[in-house]
């Protein structure tokens, strides 16, 4: 039998090539222009010194060499990886523990999880200006909680020393349910098989997570790691409406400091770089933290 295409196959197999073209073509434009272009203009700006009441010479890499040599932006860095990992910690061990406790069957508890999912449910701006009230030093619900229990009132983040651990207890009341929900799916997905012979063998509840759900679970735990982290380098909403970066700059992180001096500096040019620089940060730690779930072994 002979497999020749015909002529007429070929023409019309062309034709289905142009109409596939049709629908490329627009979409292609769109990404290019949402995408594609604002991130070239941001490298363009990044080596010129683009101010919005002036000229913009090219720089070159003196926008980059300045980075090296301005300490509020090292400074910056480093809060960003403290909050950064303060607010993937403690998500993650708060959402597996609620994960496993979800996981086991009790009185109301669907409505226990969904009154759990609740805080993840409202927008960033609107939690930050109840927090915002809730922290104020003599009219909050929190200083007012404390003395009720005999404990001292805290500035919580009207001072240098609390504004991060505040900031961080923010983001793990809110994102937690997200670590819950997505090892909770793992959860139930796996085998009753081995907490049965577990059981049988006398195994306490700590052993059978500690050698049972934990190593099965972990592939769920590291992908929930991978979203916390991506997300909490980002962070910017909530830092901002509830100080500002402030008092100071005590809790001015990378994006923080970018805004400010794209925006409130109108120094275009310095805050591209920081972008740019911001965007490969990301990108690395997205790549690294992807390489580790590869290696993850499905059980």
């Amino acid at each position: 039998m002979s497999t020749t295409l015909s002529p007429s196959r070929f023409r019309h197999g062309r034709n289905y090539a142009r109409s596939y073209w049709m629908f490329a073509v627009p979409a292609a434009i769109v990404v290019a222009a949402v995408i594609v272009f604002p991130w070239i203009f941001t490298l363009f700006m990044s080596v010129h010194d683009w101010k919005v009441s002036g000229a913009t010479p090219f720089v070159g890499m003196a926008n980059y060499a300045k980075m090296l040599v301005d300490d509020r932006f090292q400074w910056a860095i480093v809060r960003t990886l403290v909050f950064t990992a303060a607010s993937v910690v403690a998500p993650v061990i708060l959402g597996v523990w609620a994960a496993v406790c979800f996981a086991s069957n009790f009185r109301f508890r669907g409505l226990a999880r969904t009154i759990f999912v609740l805080p993840m449910m409202a927008t960033p701006v609107a939690i930050s200006l109840v927090w915002t009230m809730m922290f104020h030093p003599q009219l909050g619900v929190l200083n007012y909680l404390l003395s009720l229990v005999g404990l001292p009132p805290s500035a919580w983040v009207y001072d240098s020393a609390t504004v991060i651990p505040t900031l961080v207890m923010v983001e793990t009341w809110q994102w937690t349910p997200l670590v819950m929900l997505i090892v909770l799916g793992g959860i139930a997905s796996l085998p009753s098989d081995p907490y049965e012979a577990a059981i049988l063998d006398g195994a306490t509840p700590w052993q059978m997570f500690r050698h049972i759900t934990l190593p099965l679970a972990w592939p769920f735990i590291v992908v929930a790691s991978v979203i916390r982290m991506i997300d909490a380098l980002k962070a910017f909403d909530t830092i901002y409406v509830i100080t500002l970066g402030g008092p100071g700059t005590s809790s001015e992180t990378l994006n923080i400091l970018l805004y400010q001096t794209a925006f409130a500096y109108y120094d275009l040019g310095y805050g591209s770089a920081m972008v740019v620089f911001f965007f490969v940060l990301i990108l690395l730690v997205s790549l690294l933290l992807l390489h580790i779930r590869q290696k993850q072994v499905w059980q």
